[in-house]
C-alpha cells in the first residue's frame, strides 16, 4: 500500500513539474506609505485593464506596507489604492512586460474622515468559480431579517425541506461548514444552530458539489461553506443585530460581534441568543390491506408538535502576530441549547368498513439539554512573500446531550370508556469526544504552478445510554427491550496533494486524497440482551479534477468540467441498534450494519457573462437513506443502504439589470432521480423527474430604499421510497438604510401560506401510507442592524480546522 501511495504522489509531482514549463506570468510588487513615511498596513490595491477598466487583481498591503500582485498577464494596466482616512489614489496607465517593483505610492490624508469606502466593483448575487459557486449574501436584501437557514434556502441549487433537511443539487448528503470549519452539529441541532445565526452576519455562501482535495472526502452531496463577516479595523469595532419574527408564534434572534486589534494582538468574538417557538401539524394515514388487496383496517394519526427552544452560542478567538510571517491563534466555541418538545397525538383505529374501533391519545413530552464545546489551537508560518506557507490545527470537541422522555398513552372505546393507560419514561444521556490534528503546506512553484499537501488524523469516541421504564397500573419496571448502552470508537487517517495552474485561457486543478478508517462498536447487554460488537477497517482514494477554458480573450464565455469522488460515513447514532419510540405505534431504530456509501460526481458547465448552464451526473452506491418498514401495524423508521441512486440534471443560473433600478435573477433546475435496491418488500425501483425555479426581483428606490420580491416553486419529487408533493411560496421585503451604520429591514415570508409539505410512502408490505405537514412558514420579520467602528482589510484569517467531517456526523 505504501508503494502504491508513493507511486501516486510521484505521478502528481511529475504532472506538476510538467506544468512548470508553461508560459510565464509576471509579478507586480510595491509599497504603500503615508506622507509621514509610515507604512500603511491594510491599504487595498486594485489593478484594472487599461482598455475596458475591468478589475483584474486585488491585493492588500501587509504590516510593512508591501503588496504583491501575482500571476498577472503582460499588458497595459492602471492602478487604484484606497484606505480609510486617506484620499483615493489613481495611477496613470502603464505597461508591464516582466516582473516589476513599482515606486512607493504615497497616500494623502483625507481632508475629513471618510464615512465609508466606495465599492469599486459591485458584488453580483452569484459568482461561478472553477471549483465552487459563491453567493454574496448582501446582494439579496430578503436575507436581512432572516437566518442562515433562510440564506441556504434561497441559494441556487439548495432546497430546505419542512423537517430542516438540506440538499444540494438534489442530494441530501451535504456537509455544512462555517469559515472552512465544521458546524459542530448535524440533524436537529444543526438546524437549530443555523436558525439562530442571523443572516446579517454572513458574508458569503460557497456551494461545492465537488470540493477540492484539501477538504475531507465526507459528504456525497458536497460541501456548503458559510463565510462569516469579519471586522478588520484597528481598535475596537463590531456590530449589533436584532430581529423579531411573528408567525403563529413569535421568536427572536439577536447577535453581537466585535473585533479588537492593537499592534500584534487581535481579539474577536460573536455572541448570539435566540428563542425558537415553532410547530408541525402532522397527519400520517396508514391503510392496511389483506393479502388479496382488500381493506383490512385503517390507522389515522394526527400529531400537533410544539417546539420551544433557547439557543446561546459564543465564539471567541485571538491571534498573536509573532512576526509578519508567523501567527498563532486560539478559537473557542460554546453552545447551550435547552428545549422542550410537546406532542399531542391522537390515533384512530378503524376496521375494514372504516368504522371506529378505538382511539389512543398520547401526551408526549421531551426535555432536551444539549451542550457543545470546542477548542482550536492554530499556527501559521509564511516562509516568504511568494506564498510558501504552513498551517497546523489542533482540535478538541465535546458534546453532552441529556434527553428526558415521557410518553403517556390512554386508550378509549368509541363511547369514551378508558380501556388502557400506560406510561413509558426514558433517560438518554449521550457524550461524544473528538480529537483532531491537521497540517497543510502550500508551495507555489515558478510560472504560477501551486502545490498543496496535507495530513490529518482524527479520533472519535461516543457513549450513548438509553434507560427506559414502563409503568402500568402504578407498577414500574425496566423496559429491557428498549434499554441500551452503545459505545463507538473511530479513527480516520488522511493525506492529500493538490496542484493548480492558470494559463491565458485555460485553467486546471487536480487533487488526490487518501483516507483510512478504522472503527469498532460495542452494544452492552442487559438481562434480556447479550453483548454484540463489530469492527471495520477500510481505505479509499478520492480524486478531484477541475478544467476551465475561456472561449474568448475577454473571458466572457467559458466552459468548465469537474469530477470528484466522495464518501459518506454513517452518523454515529445511526450505527446504534437501539429502539427509540416516537409514539406507541412509531419507532426509530439504528442499524449497526450500515456501510459507507461512495459517490462519483461529474459536472459540465457553460458560462456566458451572467448566464451559467450546468449539466450534472452523479451515482451513489450503498446510499444511506431513511427507510420505512411496517411490521404488525408498527411503523419502524431506520437508516439503510440503498443499492444505487443516480441523479441527472440540468440547471440554469442568470442575472440581469433590466433597468438601473431593477435587477432580475433566476435559478431553475430539472433533475431525474433513479433508485434501485433490494428492499423489505422485494426490489425497489423508482424514478421521477422534478422541476425547481427560484426568481428574485430587486428594486432600488430613491433615498436608500430597496425592495425585493422573490419566491420558489418545486414540483413533485420521487426519491427512493418517498414521493413528496409540489409546493411553492412568495416572499417580499423592504429595506431602508438610514446611515452607513444603521439599516432596518422588514421581510414577509410565504405570504399565501403555500409552502406546506406532504406525500406518499411506497414499498410497504400490504400497506398504503400518506402524510401532510403544516409548519410556521408564513411569518413577518423585523430586523435592525447597527455597525460601529471602521473596516479595513489586511488581517490574517485562519479558515481551517482538523475536525470538519467528524463534527458533521453528530446527530440528535
Amino acid at each position: 500500500m505504501k508503494l502504491k501511495i508513493a507511486a501516486i504522489l510521484a505521478a502528481w509531482l511529475s504532472i506538476a513539474s510538467t506544468l512548470v514549463s508553461a508560459q510565464n506570468l509576471i509579478t507586480i510588487t510595491g509599497k504603500i506609505k503615508s506622507t509621514d513615511a509610515k507604512s500603511l498596513d491594510g491599504a487595498t490595491v486594485y489593478l484594472y485593464k487599461f482598455t475596458d477598466s475591468a478589475l483584474v487583481k486585488t491585493g492588500v498591503a501587509d504590516a510593512m506596507g508591501i503588496y504583491i500582485l501575482k500571476n498577472v498577464k503582460a499588458g497595459q494596466y492602471k492602478m487604484a489604492v484606497s484606505m480609510i482616512g486617506y484620499q483615493n489614489y489613481k495611477s496613470a496607465p502603464f505597461t508591464f512586460e516582466k516582473d516589476m517593483v513599482l515606486p512607493d505610492i504615497i497616500l494623502q490624508l483625507a481632508g475629513k474622515e471618510l464615512k465609508e469606502v466606495a465599492v469599486v466593483a459591485p458584488k453580483q448575487l452569484v459568482e461561478h468559480k472553477i471549483d465552487r459557486t459563491v453567493v454574496n449574501v448582501d446582494a439579496m436584501i430578503g436575507n436581512g431579517g432572516n437566518t442562515a437557514m433562510d440564506v441556504l434556502d434561497k441559494s441556487p441549487g439548495v432546497i430546505v425541506d419542512q423537517n430542516g433537511g438540506i440538499s444540494l443539487n438534489g442530494s441530501g448528503s451535504v456537509k455544512i461548514y462555517i469559515d472552512d470549519k465544521p458546524t459542530y452539529l448535524s440533524g436537529t441541532d444543526l438546524q437549530n444552530y443555523l436558525r439562530s445565526l442571523p443572516a446579517s452576519t454572513i458574508d458569503q455562501v460557497e456551494l461545492m458539489t465537488n470540493p477540492p482535495a484539501k477538504y475531507d472526502a465526507a459528504g456525497n452531496g458536497g460541501v456548503i461553506n458559510i463565510r462569516i463577516k469579519r471586522n478588520k479595523a484597528k481598535g475596537f469595532n463590531g456590530g449589533l443585530n436584532m430581529n423579531y419574527t411573528q408567525g403563529k408564534y413569535g421568536k427572536t434572534i439577536n447577535s453581537f460581534n466585535f473585533n479588537f486589534r492593537d499592534n500584534k494582538i487581535n481579539v474577536f468574538g460573536n455572541l448570539a441568543y435566540s428563542t425558537s417557538n415553532s410547530f408541525n401539524d402532522l397527519v400520517i394515514n396508514r391503510y392496511f390491506l389483506n393479502d388479496d388487496g382488500n381493506p383490512a383496517s385503517n390507522f389515522l394519526q394526527h400529531s400537533f408538535i410544539r417546539r420551544q427552544t433557547k439557543n446561546l452560542n459564543l465564539r471567541l478567538g485571538a491571534d498573536y502576530y509573532v512576526s509578519d510571517k508567523t501567527t498563532i491563534g486560539i478559537n473557542i466555541f460554546g453552545l447551550l441549547n435547552p428545549g422542550d418538545i410537546n406532542t399531542r397525538n391522537t390515533s384512530k383505529l378503524l376496521d375494514a368498513a372504516n368504522v371506529l374501533d378505538s382511539t389512543i391519545v398520547a401526551d408526549n413530552k421531551e426535555h432536551i439539554n444539549f451542550k457543545n464545546g470546542n477548542v482550536n489551537l492554530n499556527y501559521r508560518h509564511q516562509y516568504n512573500k511568494k506564498g510558501h506557507e504552513l498551517t497546523v490545527d489542533l482540535d478538541y470537541l465535546n458534546y453532552d446531550n441529556s434527553t428526558k422522555q415521557s410518553f403517556l398513552n390512554t386508550g378509549y372505546l368509541p363511547d369514551g370508556t378508558v380501556i388502557s393507560n400506560d406510561l413509558l419514561t426514558g433517560n438518554l444521556p449521550e457524550n461524544i469526544h473528538i480529537y483532531s490534528a491537521k497540517t497543510d503546506y502550500t508551495h507555489p512553484l515558478n510560472n504560477g504552478v501551486k502545490l498543496e499537501a496535507g495530513l490529518k488524523i482524527s479520533n472519535t469516541q461516543t457513549d450513548n445510554i438509553a434507560d427506559y421504564f414502563y409503568t402500568v397500573n402504578n407498577v414500574t419496571n425496566p423496559d429491557y427491550g428498549k434499554t441500551n448502552h452503545f459505545i463507538y470508537k473511530e479513527q480516520i487517517n488522511a493525506a492529500y496533494i493538490n496542484t493548480s495552474k492558470d494559463w491565458k485561457r485555460f485553467s486546471a486543478q487536480a487533487g488526490l486524497r487518501f483516507e483510512n478508517t478504522a472503527s469498532n462498536g460495542h452494544q452492552l447487554g442487559n438481562v434480556q440482551k447479550s453483548d454484540s460488537t463489530f469492527k471495520r477497517n477500510y481505505n479509499g482514494l478520492f480524486p478531484t479534477v477541475y478544467l476551465q477554458y475561456k472561449l474568448d480573450t475577454a473571458g466572457s464565455q467559458s466552459i468548465s468540467l469537474n469530477y470528484g469522488r466522495r464518501i459518506d460515513r454513517p452518523y454515529y447514532e445511526d450505527l446504534n441498534p437501539f429502539l427509540s419510540p416516537l409514539d406507541k405505534f412509531t419507532y426509530y431504530t439504528g442499524n449497526p450494519f450500515l456501510k459507507p456509501s461512495y459517490t462519483n460526481n461529474i459536472e459540465l458547465a457553460y458560462n456566458w457573462k451572467n448566464v451559467t448552464v450546468t449539466l450534472n451526473y452523479s451515482n451513489t452506491q450503498d446510499d444511506v437513506n431513511e427507510t420505512i418498514e411496517i411490521v404488525n401495524g408498527i411503523y419502524y423508521s431506520r437508516p439503510g443502504n440503498l443499492g444505487s441512486i443516480t441523479v441527472k440534471g440540468i440547471a440554469a443560473d442568470a442575472g440581469f439589470d433590466l433597468a438601473k433600478w431593477l435587477n432580475f435573477h433566476i435559478y431553475s433546475r430539472v433533475s431525474n432521480i433513479h433508485s434501485v435496491s433490494e428492499f423489505y418488500t422485494g426490489t425497489l425501483n423508482t424514478q421521477g423527474t422534478y422541476f425547481f425555479v427560484r426568481p428574485v426581483f430587486k428594486f432600488k428606490l430613491p433615498h436608500d430604499w430597496t425592495t425585493q420580491l422573490d419566491g420558489g416553486y418545486q414540483s413533485k419529487i420521487t426519491n427512493a421510497q418517498f414521493v413528496t408533493v409540489s409546493r411553492g411560496r412568495v416572499n417580499a421585503s423592504v429595506s431602508k438604510k438610514f446611515s452607513p451604520s444603521f439599516t432596518v429591514s422588514l421581510v414577509a415570508n410565504d405570504i399565501f401560506y403555500t409552502f406546506n409539505g406532504g406525500g406518499v410512502i411506497n414499498n410497504l408490505a400490504n400497506t398504503r401510507a400518506n402524510w401532510t405537514n403544516l409548519s410556521d412558514s408564513r411569518n413577518l420579520a423585523l430586523s435592525l442592524s447597527y455597525r460601529f467602528g471602521k473596516t479595513i482589510a489586511g488581517l490574517r484569517k485562519h479558515d481551517a480546522n482538523g475536525a470538519e467531517s467528524e463534527q458533521n456526523r453528530v446527530k440528535n
